[in-house]
């Protein structure tokens, strides 16, 4: 074998040469964790804020223990934890989809906990935890993934734990293997998932009658689980966004170069349209959709389309026959002739489950319109057959329409193209169709995402060794040095329809058209569709001139006086 071939192949099981350099990448930690040369716990306490909903009595009723324990309030860092727990056997799952940064999750729990304490993996997320599939991480383990993109170390699913079964299963593993606390990263279902553990497993567990601690940590590249300065986005957003911002900044290069084309892109995001907005303000399109502005709105989808429409033959007319279209992924539940009928068919489908799931699709398509509403139906049967498909087709584990499966992008391209004709038949109007979706989740972590995730890391440990349970981890202050919280997760809990059924939830955070974010695209959307003044952001750095660069949207919303953050 030759010596290149030879170094190629040294290259395999994640060997190459950027990811062996990001591994010794050091990064930089929030200044209450520092202790001299070191890494310490930090001690926590109350603060004068609590956090509540519009449901929030009606939570505490179902979770008085972890409610009572907390009373809601926000807890703060506040310097060195002079006397942590010591022997304390933590187990750390992922859930749900991967996110950028989740790795360094472990490794900052797996630094904080020290020696003193025992990290333990559960492999394939919550199924693995009702399973009994644990293993102990060692120093070795984490030097190998720190830094890295993906949940490989572990791996992940999206297994909702909720029956009396799963339960007693999930109290056999703690335990089988002696127990104290468990870590769930995760989004909005999964920390709704942790809060409903850590209420299970407040007491009664153990032989001596204590219980499990459970901490979250804040997970989702759709960046829809935030609340504010107390947890301004979830990790995982930052890279995918700026994966994504690239992707379409390269497009956006081309449409000029071969001067003949519209890409539709559709964006990750499902519930909302963060990655869509922050895409925009980075690579600035000529049309970005904003699924939160159209539900508000009011807007059909044959507005939507003229919209488009509109500014397509604008642009013709001045010679330009080309331009990027930015679609978030659940546009299609926004609409609210759209989103009315999904419910619709949701609930049908969940009430009439004996008889829909043994259906074939085209089985489907005949028996659901028969349930619906006359408008629902009417509705229903003016749709392509693609998207009647889709609509009947099989929710995932949370109750949800599955709206990555569903080409919202051709639809909107196919009514586009028909509205164009009648505008102008002398418009050009080619096309292309693109889904950024599943190569954002498990790129390497930007510096943003591998520092704020090792520092969600230390909380999450820290909380831990200081007999915390029931809290979600964060880091607010990005620009300003970091400073570590914790929030009550039955705080966060809400009432929403799920299932055909009303279940306790984390709401999802949405656009608010009000913010600083929306307000500045807003004030530009029409200059970019006029004429092309797009930007490419380039790739996503760990080092360079834009590695210490934050989201434009957080930062926009927090008032930071500059795009860089500073642990």
């Amino acid at each position: 074998m030759s010596d290149i071939a030879s170094l190629v192949t040294k290259m395999e099981k994640h060997n190459s040469i950027f990811e062996n350099s990001i591994r010794s990448l050091e990064v930089p930690v929030c200044a209450a964790f520092k202790d001299g040369g070191s890494i310490a716990p930090v001690s926590f306490e109350e603060s004068a804020e609590s956090i509540s909903t519009k449901d929030t009595a009606k939570v505490n009723e179902q979770f008085p223990k972890t409610s009572a324990a907390s009373k809601n309030k926000v807890l703060s860092g506040k310097g060195k934890n002079a006397s942590p727990l010591k022997g304390k056997r933590v187990a750390v799952l992922f859930s749900g989809g991967p996110a950028a940064g989740g790795h360094n999750v472990v490794a900052g729990l797996k630094k904080v906990l020290g020696k003193d304490n025992t990290l333990l993996g559960v492999k394939a997320g919550p199924k693995g935890l009702i399973e009994g599939k644990l293993f102990e991480i060692t120093d070795e383990a984490v030097a190998q993934i720190v830094n890295t993109g993906g949940f490989d170390f572990l791996g992940s699913d999206r297994t909702k734990i909720k029956t009396d079964e799963q339960f007693a299963a999930v109290k056999k593993t703690c335990v089988d293997n002696k127990l104290d606390a468990i870590v769930i990263i995760g989004g909005d279902d999964s920390n709704t998932n942790a809060a409903i553990l850590a209420e299970f497993l407040y007491s009664g567990i153990k032989a001596d009658g204590s219980g499990v601690q459970v901490i979250g940590c804040p997970k989702t590249i759709d960046g829809d689980l935030q609340i504010g300065d107390l947890l301004p986005i979830s990790f995982g957003f930052d890279t995918a966004t700026r994966i994504y911002a690239e992707l379409a900044g390269n497009i956006l290069q081309d449409t000029p170069s071969s001067r003949k084309y519209w890409h539709f892109v559709k964006l990750m995001g499902r519930a909302a349209s963060h990655v869509a907005l922050e895409v925009a303000l980075q690579v600035k399109p000529a049309i970005a959709l904003v699924s939160e502005e159209i539900a508000e709105k009011d807007m059909s989808l044959a507005e939507i389309v003229d919209g488009i429409a509109q500014a397509v033959v604008a642009r013709s007319k001045k010679g330009i026959n080309h331009g990027v279209v930015l679609v978030p992924e659940g546009l299609i539940e926004f609409i609210p002739e759209m989103n009315t009928l999904i419910q619709d068919i949701s609930d049908k489908m969940a009430a009439d489950a004996v008889e829909v799931n043994p259906l074939s699709i085209q089985d489907r398509v005949v028996f659901i319109p028969g349930k619906l509403t006359p408008a629902h139906a009417k509705l229903y049967h003016s749709l392509p057959g693609y998207i009647q498909e889709m609509l009947v087709a099989d929710r995932d584990s949370h109750g949800n329409l599955q709206v990555s499966l569903i080409p919202t992008e051709r639809l909107v391209i196919d009514m586009v193209a028909v509205r164009v004709k009648e505008l102008d038949p002398s418009v050009k109007f080619a096309t292309q169709n693109h889904f950024f979706g599943y190569e954002g989740r498990c790129g390497a972590p930007t510096l943003f995402d591998a520092a704020y995730t090792f520092n969600l890391g230390l909380t999450a440990g820290s909380l831990i060794l200081s007999g915390k349970t029931g809290y979600i981890a964060s880091i607010t202050n990005l620009n300003q040095g970091g400073c570590p919280i914790a929030l009550p997760l039955s705080g966060l809990l809400n009432i929403e329809r799920r299932h055909g059924k009303d279940e306790m939830v984390i709401e999802k955070a949405l656009v608010k058209l009000d913010s600083p974010a929306f307000k500045y695209f807003e004030s530009r959307r029409a200059a970019w569709a006029a004429d092309d003044l797009f930007c490419s952001p380039g790739p996503r750095q760990l080092w360079g001139p834009a590695a210490m660069q934050i989201p434009i949207t957080v930062a926009l919303n927090r008032n930071y006086a500059s795009l860089g953050f500073k642990f």
